[in-house]
C-alpha cells in the first residue's frame, strides 16, 4: 500500500455564514500547531451574509492532506463551512476542450510550457482534427470525437471518465463550440470553465465581430465564467475588454477580440487553480 503523500505548503479556501470569530479560530488553530501564515484573505458579503477566506500557510515539515484535515475540522466545525484544503504547490491538473479556432488553446499551451500557469493539461478534446499535430508536440494525448445529437451523451461521457482517469480537476472550454448539456453542466458544476465574446451591445450567432464593425461599437471584450446550463450566464470569473472607434475594421476587431478572449481565460483558470475562486450563488468572490 503506497504512503499517503506528504506536504508543507496549503491553501485553506472556505465559505460560511459570517458571524464573529472565524479568521480568529483558523489563526489560533494553525498557530497552535506550529503553522505560518504566509497569504490570508477574506470577505464578509453585506447581501448574502456569507463569509469567504483562503488562507495560505506552511511550516519546516511535512504532513498529509488527511492529517491537515484533521488538525482543521475542530476550528471549522462550529460554522457550519463549506471548505477545502489544497496542496498549494501541486499544478491543478486539466482537461481542454477545442474546436477549430485555436487562439485560445495555443496560449492555454503556451503559457502551461513556460511555467506561467499553474496547470497541468492531461489531453485535449476536440470535435475536429485540426489541432491535433499542435497538441501532440506538446506532449499532450488528442482525442477526436464526433459531436452529433445521438452522439453527444456517449462523447459527454469520455469527458468525464478522461477527467476522472487523468486526475483532471478542472474542463477548460478553449472555443469549444459545443453546447454541453444540462445534466453535463450539473456534474462539472464549480469545475469547468468557458470563454466567450462579450460585446456592448452583445451579437449572438455567427460572425459576432463583422456584426459589431456594422453596428459601430465602441467597447469589445471577453468573459471567463463558470459553466452552467443557463448558456453564457454562469458566475463570471475575469473580463477583459478594449475601446475601439470607427477606424476599426471587422478583421481588426475579430484579432482584438480574439487577444482578449486568450488574456480572459487564461486569467481566470491561473484564479482558479490557485483556488483564489469562491462561488457565492450566481456570483463570484475573486482574492487578488
Amino acid at each position: 500500500m503506497d504512503s499517503p503523500q506528504v506536504h508543507s505548503d496549503f491553501i485553506l479556501t472556505l465559505a460560511c455564514p459570517d458571524r464573529v470569530g472565524i479568521v480568529a479560530a483558523i489563526a489560533s488553530t494553525l498557530a497552535q500547531d506550529g503553522w505560518t501564515i504566509n497569504e490570508s484573505q477574506q470577505y464578509a458579503d453585506p447581501d448574502t451574509h456569507r463569509f469567504f477566506m483562503r488562507v495560505r500557510f506552511a511550516a519546516e515539515r511535512d504532513v498529509s492532506l488527511e492529517q491537515m484535515r484533521e488538525v482543521l475540522a475542530p476550528a471549522v466545525e462550529p460554522f457550519d463551512m463549506d471548505w477545502d484544503l489544497h496542496d498549494a504547490t501541486a499544478p491543478m491538473r486539466a482537461v481542454v476542450m477545442v474546436s477549430k479556432q485555436g487562439h485560445v488553446l495555443n496560449n492555454l499551451l503556451f503559457s502551461t510550457r513556460e511555467g506561467q500557469l499553474p496547470i497541468e493539461i492531461t489531453a485535449v478534446v476536440s470535435n475536429h482534427p485540426d489541432w491535433r499535430d499542435v497538441v501532440q508536440w506538446h506532449g499532450i494525448d488528442f482525442h477526436q470525437l464526433r459531436v452529433t445529437p445521438q452522439t453527444k451523451p456517449e462523447s459527454e461521457r469520455f469527458v468525464l471518465d478522461l477527467m476522472e482517469r487523468t486526475g483532471a480537476e478542472v474542463l477548460i472550454l478553449a472555443r469549444y463550440m459545443q453546447i454541453l448539456s444540462d445534466d453535463m453542466c450539473r456534474r462539472v458544476h464549480g469545475r469547468a470553465i468557458n470563454i466567450h465574446h462579450s460585446l456592448l451591445p452583445s451579437f449572438k450567432g455567427a460572425r459576432p465581430y463583422e456584426q459589431a464593425h456594422r453596428h459601430g461599437v465602441k467597447v469589445i471584450g471577453a468573459t471567463a465564467h463558470y459553466v452552467t446550463a443557463d448558456l453564457d450566464e454562469g458566475p463570471i470569473i475575469e473580463q477583459d475588454f478594449r475601446r475601439v472607434d470607427h477606424r476599426s475594421s471587422a478583421a481588426e476587431l475579430a484579432a482584438m477580440g480574439q487577444d482578449l478572449e486568450a488574456r480572459a481565460l487564461v486569467q481566470a483558470v491561473r484564479a482558479h487553480a490557485e483556488h483564489r475562486v469562491l462561488l457565492n450563488g450566481m456570483k463570484t468572490v475573486v482574492f487578488d
